[in-house]
């Protein structure tokens, strides 16, 4: 995309990404209008007065079409939906809308490796970072992760790697975009609310390798057969990871063994994950596909052992919270999908108090009824999809419904026994109750600590 200096450009919603999209544009001399559909007291007061500051014109309570005249193209933020008004009426004027990604294309001045998947991709990401920079590596982490993608373009210092994790709504709009590695960890149904169907979903992944070309990485997850199946260009180097015996980075129990032959050269390591905090068997397929892409990217094994070692995944996935009468509560909050419930519920060894529901993303529920019956011994039920979630599954297992978080954790307490476990994994989304998952994280955490204090003082029923 030619950006130039003059050109104006609308900039729809005003979240972190499309703040970080105004600094991006102004600074390469675009004149942006910004229109967000929150009100103006709803809207950070240092953000107001930063656009006011720079003479930046803000539209709120609406995306009013009339915003397009004189705009030579329109960039809403990821979390805006594609058939809004005001995006429609710019496609029927002939305006490019852009995501932040095809603002990006071709721009990166170093390898760019790019994460996609319904579930683990935050993980992989964070994981990757730290093991180049345990590398002694420079990369710019971010993208649907903590920092917004365009913010590489304006930070002060120079990276060796750009490390993205990139949702399906910015790839919608990818443009031009390409990674010289790009890794598409799994499929599994997924805001299907938004994108209308499970094809769309995928098409909307699979647009990480769209444009890549000879001499471009592609690493995909060949325990999903849709992933491993992923049609590539023409010279694309495939790289596969998982449990099946041809991955160049194998799981097999504890260990990743990776077998890699790279311009002639070929590696045989092995990784026990035993002394590292990605030994779950969800985390083990995280570890492996990270592992992968730092291996192709030229680092150290040693390098690599003591990235494992020294890395501490991301809070609200599977993270063990408390242990009360010998019952065991995790957090993964952040499993706001079906794919990542039943991720979760494999995870589980022994019976398991399920607390899920929130806010429904078009979802199947009815998927993973066979899952439920075999790993569930009691559902507590929260959240607008409580109806849905119990019509799918309260033929297989008993329901209870909770009023809020502190009601859903005494109520899981009441039923578990010695050697049960309680689990928060909601398999929706988290805002009909919570700003997101990780709030609805913290305060599964606090109840579940305070239902530990009060059974240590001896006052827990």
């Amino acid at each position: 995309m030619d950006i130039r200096s003059g050109t104006q450009a609308l900039v729809i919603g005003l979240g972190a990404a499309g703040l970080s999209t105004v600094r991006y544009l102004t600074a390469r001399g675009v004149r942006v209008k910004v229109s967000d559909r929150r009100t103006l007291d709803q809207i950070e007061p240092s953000t107001v007065e930063l656009l006011r500051t720079a003479g930046i014109p803000l539209e709120t309570g609406r995306h009013n079409p009339d915003q397009l005249q004189g705009m030579d193209m329109v960039i809403p933020g990821p979390g805006v939906p594609l058939d809004v008004p005001v995006l429609q009426a710019a496609r029927e004027q002939g305006l490019p809308v852009l995501g932040e990604l095809a603002l990006a294309a071709g721009r990166f001045s170093c390898p760019v490796i790019a994460i996609t998947g319904s579930n683990g991709k935050t993980t992989v990401t964070s994981l990757l970072g730290h093991l180049l920079q345990t590398a002694g590596k420079r990369p710019f982490v971010g993208g649907n992760i903590g920092t917004p993608l365009l913010d590489y373009f304006t930070a002060p210092q120079e990276y060796d790697a750009v490390v993205l994790e990139l949702s399906s709504f910015q790839l919608d709009l990818a443009g031009a975009f390409r990674p010289d590695t790009g890794l598409l960890l799994n499929i599994s149904p997924d805001h299907l609310d938004r994108h209308g169907s499970l094809a769309a979903y995928k098409k909307a992944k699979m647009q990480i390798f769209t444009n890549q070309r000879r001499g471009d990485t592609a690493i995909l997850g060949a325990d999903d057969p849709a992933v491993a199946s992923a049609s590539l260009c023409s010279g694309v180097e495939r790289y596969m990871f998982g449990r099946e015996t041809t991955c160049a980075a194998r799981v097999v129990d504890e260990r990743i063994l990776l077998c890699l032959e790279q311009d002639g050269n070929e590696r045989q390591e092995e990784y026990n994950l035993s002394r590292s905090n990605m030994s779950s068997p969800v985390n083990r397929l995280n570890a492996a596909a990270a592992l992968l892409a730092a291996a192709v990217h030229g680092c150290r094994y040693e390098d690599l052992v003591r990235g494992l070692e020294t890395f501490m995944p991301p809070p609200h996935r599977m993270a063990d919270v408390a242990s009360v009468d010998d019952v065991r509560f995790i957090n993964d909050s952040k499993a706001t999908n079906i794919g990542a419930l039943a991720a979760a519920l494999s995870s589980c060894s022994s019976p398991v108090v399920l607390i899920a529901g929130g806010r429904d993303k078009a979802s199947d529920f009815t998927l993973l009824e066979e899952m439920v019956a075999r790993k569930v011994k009691r559902l507590i039920l929260i959240g607008e999809a409580a109806d849905a979630m119990e019509a799918a599954f309260g033929s297989v297992v008993g329901v209870e419904r909770a009023t809020d978080m502190e009601d859903a954790v005494r109520r899981a307490k009441a039923v578990a026994v010695s050697g049960d476990t309680v689990l928060l994994a909601p398999g929706c989304a988290s805002f009909d109750m919570f700003s997101g998952y990780a709030e609805r994280g913290r305060v599964y955490e606090k109840h579940v600590l305070q239902l530990a204090r009060e059974c240590g003082a001896g006052v827990c029923d």
